[in-house]
């Protein structure tokens, strides 16, 4: 079962697109155990959407608009994602639980939705 862990900061927080050394190890250390222990299919970070490569699209009722960041309206946006295949959702939690565990405790705050892949047929 393939799941998307997707982790939100808050973009005004200086370390939360700013990674210490000590987050990098961290991060790096978790990935290299990921990988290794086969589960590991993708992991990428997001840049902030203060640089001029950020845009949302939106489309209500039929008007589409298209807004280029930063989002001062969203504090939290996700930053980045790991996609995993695991035998169950717990075992997606819990790889969660420590990818959070991270940046709790380097950066500070942080939310990690953990979404499973929709695959067909279901």
């Amino acid at each position: 079962m393939r799941y998307m862990m997707m982790h939100k900061l808050d973009e005004t927080l200086p370390a939360a697109f700013n990674p210490s050394p000590e987050f990098l190890a961290r991060m790096e250390s978790f990935m290299k155990e990921a990988g290794q222990s086969g589960i590991l299919l993708a992991a990428e970070g997001l840049r902030p959407t203060s640089k001029d490569d950020a845009t949302r699209i939106t489309v209500t009722s039929g008007k589409t608009t298209v807004t280029d960041g930063p989002f001062t309206e969203t504090k939290e946006l996700i930053a980045g994602f790991a996609l995993v295949d695991v035998r169950s959702h717990e075992e997606a939690v819990e790889w969660g639980r420590r990818f959070a565990d991270i940046f709790a405790e380097t950066i500070g705050d942080v939310e990690v939705d953990i979404r499973r892949v929709y695959e067909s047929p279901e």
